[in-house]
């Protein structure tokens, strides 16, 4: 099976600083995969560079292709690739439905027809965003507005979608909410790669983990295996992730 995403080696650098360093990692179709760390850690960084708006060292290859070296955002985005940054990055004086339709701008200037049966979609798995379909997404809350950012990017029907911190500044029950839905979309096949502060939520939904520190990857395995790790325990759980915990989402 081609991977979606397979990267070797990847560094990133601010002038002569390392931001990332030489990390290597690997997401299958239908796989949520984390990155989890502390801020600072390079994780937003690497993001970045992996969906091309930031220049970097190494081999990448998605859906079988290798990334050019320079920035080639739009072109991944055609490729089956979206990114939903930590600030959600909406448009606030637009309405829901404007967002929504953005999203699906790619496809349509592909000739592509089908953001009808895709809003339906996204209305079904978020249905608070009907409920708000009219609403300014400035007046949205912080849950709505992280829903609304998931689907506007769902509305380009990705293949692999990139989160990083879906759960920053929410609720524990939105979050699980949000939490629920990345499962729903590694049930329908999409590759998730996931990167997260909230650690004991993130193993608790991935496949498979990494942990970041300093630009750098220093442990990676099964989310299983690692939620067990006396180093993860220490650093970012205090106590280990239980089957318990995996089945309900372990959601602090």
């Amino acid at each position: 099976m081609t991977s979606f995403l397979a990267a070797r080696d990847v560094s990133v650098f601010y002038g002569k600083m390392a931001a990332v360093r030489g990390v290597s990692l690997q997401i299958d179709a239908g796989q949520v995969v984390t990155i989890v760390g502390a801020n600072g850690a390079g994780k937003t960084t690497l993001l970045a560079a992996l969906m091309g708006l930031q220049r970097l060292t190494g081999e990448v290859v998605y859906f079988g292709k290798p990334h050019a070296r320079q920035p080639m955002a739009e072109a991944l985005v055609s490729d089956g690739l979206a990114l939903i940054p930590e600030k959600r990055e909406l448009f606030g004086a637009m309405s829901v439905a404007e967002n929504l339709a953005l999203g699906a701008f790619s496809r349509w200037r592909r000739g592509l027809r089908d953001s009808a049966a895709t809003l339906a979609e996204v209305y079904a798995l978020f249905p608070r965003l009907a409920e708000r379909q009219a609403q300014a997404a400035a007046t949205l809350s912080g849950g709505e507005r992280q829903m609304l950012a998931m689907g506007r990017a769902l509305m380009g029907r990705p293949r692999l979608l990139m989160l990083d911190e879906p759960s920053l500044g929410l609720a524990p029950l939105v979050t699980r909410d949000i939490f629920r839905i990345i499962g729903v979309l590694r049930d329908r096949g999409v590759a998730i790669l996931l990167v997260e502060q909230n650690a004991r939520a993130a193993l608790a939904i991935a496949d498979y983990g990494y942990v970041m520190e300093a630009g750098a990857f220093v442990l990676e395995g099964r989310a299983e295996q690692l939620a067990q790790h006396e180093r993860v325990i220490e650093a970012y759980l205090g106590v280990a992730v239980t089957q318990k915990d995996r089945a309900v989402g372990a959601l602090d």
